[in-house]
């Protein structure tokens, strides 16, 4: 398999598992683990395709946010989001500094793809058991940026799916209202996170070089099926729960921690 073909199926798996709750980093570093890894840098910045991919999708609302500050209630949501990702940077910026990187081992992802299936099913049968409510307040949006800081820590946990089900449990218990938020808040996230690890690269390690060329062809393949991916699953959350995403992860997981070699 070339290095080339290797980058455009790492870009279809990033855009295909970006926005659904299965954890899109997990999927590229169990990819990895047997197509070659790759650095920070690039499984960063292919995220940002997928971002600019449901930049697009969310378009018309984002522009309704940008400009409709004389609304009230378009205010607030815009604050809401502001206060969710200024929540992920302040405690993620500090765990980033202290040397955090991501784990070199597929066993680690495999335990947190399980664990986080369970928690899915569990988080979504207590969230509809609360009264029916699609307003986002400002805990919710405190939780959703904590949210984030921790499926970042963890690879497996899932962005998305922290996000999601966090709103959820917090009251926010209307699927599409929580992914829409979780999505939203994801766009200045992951350019951030992009743009951070691109300025690292650029200062800290100048002797490393990237293949551009190969992460360009990530950075679209990931735009490309992140587009596909998120207008399925907006349409797919008003319909139907998430138990067949839980249920995969489960599988998943357990397929993986029966199947690899000690140590892997």
């Amino acid at each position: 398999m070339t290095d080339v073909f290797a980058a455009l199926l790492l870009g279809v798996i990033e855009g295909l598992t970006e926005f659904l709750p299965v954890s899109s980093t997990g999927h590229l570093l169990i990819a990895q683990h047997w197509l070659g890894a790759r650095s920070d840098l690039f499984n960063i910045v292919i995220q940002a395709g997928a971002i600019v991919a449901v930049s697009l999708v969310f378009r018309e609302r984002i522009w309704s946010l940008l400009t409709g500050w004389h609304d009230r209630a378009q205010r607030d949501y815009a604050f809401k989001l502001a206060l969710a990702f200024a929540v992920t940077a302040m405690v993620g910026l500090p765990v980033r500094l202290l040397g955090w990187e991501l784990p070199g081992t597929v066993t680690p992802i495999a335990w947190a793809l399980v664990l986080g299936g369970i928690w899915i099913l569990c988080a979504e049968r207590l969230a509809e058991r609360r009264p029916d409510r699609g307003d986002v307040t400002w805990t919710i949006a405190i939780l959703v940026g904590l949210a984030q800081v921790v499926a970042g820590v963890f690879p497996g946990v899932s962005r998305s799916a922290a996000a999601i089900f966090v709103a959820m449990l917090a009251g926010l218990n209307r699927r599409p209202a929580a992914a829409e938020f979780a999505f939203l808040v994801g766009i200045p996230t992951m350019f951030a996170a992009s743009g951070y690890a691109f300025l690292e690269y650029l200062l800290d390690e100048p002797a490393q070089a990237e293949r551009w060329g190969e992460l360009a062809v990530a950075f679209v393949a990931a735009m490309v099926t992140g587009f596909i991916a998120v207008r399925w699953l907006l349409g797919y959350v008003k319909r139907h729960r998430f138990t067949g995403f839980a249920v995969y992860r489960i599988v998943l997981g357990l397929a993986l921690l029966l199947g690899l070699p000690a140590g892997a």
